[in-house]
Parts: C-alpha cells; structure tokens; sequence
C-alpha cells in the first residue's frame, strides 16, 4: 500500500506538480474524493473559514481531531494532513509529540502538519518520525504567529529573512519532514528553497516553483466574495451561484410555487 510520504517522493523525483486542497467537512471531502487531487489539508484555518474567528489561534486540538474525521469519512480513499493547533505543540516535544500521536490515531489521517522550526518544532518532528508518524513542515508567514510577523504579510523579502527561512527549511528537512508549506513568500525564495532540500515544497502564494500548491476549497470556489488575496485564482463564483439560488427558493415559497407537484408525496 503506497503511503502519503512515498507518494510525495514519487511526485517529486518525476517532478510531477502536488495538488492539495485544504477542506473541513464531509461534504466537499465526498466531492473531492470523486477527483484526482493528491492530498486534503485539514487546516486550522477552519478558526477563520468555518468558525469566523479572525485568526486561526482559537482552535483546539479537539476541533482539529473532529473535523479530519469528518474529510476521513468523505474520503476515505485520499491522503488526508491534520494541522496541530496553536498551543498543541509549542510548549514542549512531548506536548507535540503526544498531539500529533492522538490526531493519527483518532482521526486515521497520513500525517500532520505543524509550523515553524524552533528547536521544540523540530524534536517534535524528530521524535513523531521515529515513531513512524509523517510530518509536514509550514514557513513562510505561519498563522499561528502573525502577531510577531507583523500580520497577514509576505515574508522573506530582505536577505536576512530569507536566508532564516532558507536554514530553517534545511532544518525541517534534517528533522525528518517529508515536505514543507511554504506560505507568502517572494517566487524567488520559494525557488531557491526547492532547489536547495530534497523534499517536496507545497506553496500558497510562493510562485510558480515549489513541488506543488495548495488552496482553501471556499476560496477556490469563490464563496467569500471578500477574500481576494494576490495569491488566490477563483475557479467558480459559488457566491454568486449560491446567492441567486437561495433568492430564487425565497421568492418561491413567497408565491406558492415551491413545493411544486413533483415535491409532494401523495
């Protein structure tokens, strides 16, 4: 049985682009497992997306491990990423080692995903990698500490910054992840660090080189009509769809034509 890491490995030495998606329910997941996607990220970015927090910090493990076994039901046949929460991992390797030993083994998903590489980050990946859990690694603008990097902001646009994110993506690499989000960063650093490790780089709004992308499916289907940052390309307008049904439905129950004769059971 192929597994999310030799899938990864595979991809990358063929260089074959990764597709993943980052989705919370079973519903979208059903209709993903129906493509050819490669991966589904279970994203903490649910916080914002789903639970309408302006941040992703306010999400718990729980929450996490409750919404991979919802994608795991819709697509039981895809690999499936939960992301470790903030405040799940950052306190000790233990914290996270035992974190991430409970999203696997609650949710059933391939592998989890945590941010940044401070030395706690990489002994936890370090530590969860022997113990035969996969991880994948997240620089660039990491959420889970806008505050410090000055918000929602491309990162890594002076020398200095770039060559820590470049040393900390070796870092990663060194610890035993198998891949790295690289999130908001200049195209040419997200090259430069795909051409300098060798394992797969999976960007948002880090150019057109790393080893594959990743988007938010209510952001691709462009349910928020709102949120239009420079890295994100709509593939449908579901605002605009879902906006006119929900209109056309009110109007019908308004006249009596909804439910029609063919709604009704007799």
């Amino acid at each position: 049985m192929q597994t999310i890491i030799n899938l990864y490995k595979e991809k990358f030495q063929k260089k074959e682009k990764i597709s993943v998606v980052t989705c919370y329910d079973a519903s979208f997941a059903k209709i993903i497992s129906e493509t050819d996607m490669d991966t589904i990220l279970v994203g903490d970015s649910l916080g914002m997306v789903v639970q309408g927090h302006n941040s992703t910090m306010p999400v718990t493990l729980e929450e996490m491990i409750y919404h991979t076994k919802a994608v795991k039901r819709g697509a039981p046949n895809k690999f499936i990423i939960c992301d470790l929460p903030f405040l799940s991992y950052q306190i000790s390797a233990q914290q996270g080692v035992s974190a991430g030993g409970l999203a696997i083994k609650e949710t059933g998903c391939d592998a989890v995903k945590l941010e940044g590489a401070s030395e706690i980050a990489l002994q936890t990946i370090r530590q969860l990698t022997e113990m035969g859990v996969p991880v994948m690694g997240h620089l660039g603008l990491t959420p889970q500490s806008y505050q410090v990097l000055g918000g929602y902001k491309v990162q890594g646009k002076d020398e200095k910054t770039a060559g820590k994110i470049l040393q900390d993506a070796i870092a990663l690499e060194k610890a035993g992840a198998f891949s790295i989000v690289l999130e908001m960063l200049p195209e040419s650093l997200g090259e430069k660090i795909t051409n300098s490790i060798s394992i797969p780089t999976i960007g948002i709004g880090a150019g057109r080189h790393t080893s594959g992308q990743v988007l938010v499916i209510n952001d691709l289907l462009g349910i928020a009509a709102d949120f239009k940052p420079k890295f994100l390309k709509r593939f449908a307008d579901l605002h605009s769809i879902t906006k006119q049904a929900l209109s056309t439905y009110h109007r019908e129950v308004k006249e009596g034509t909804f439910p029609g004769e063919e709604n009704i059971f007799k």
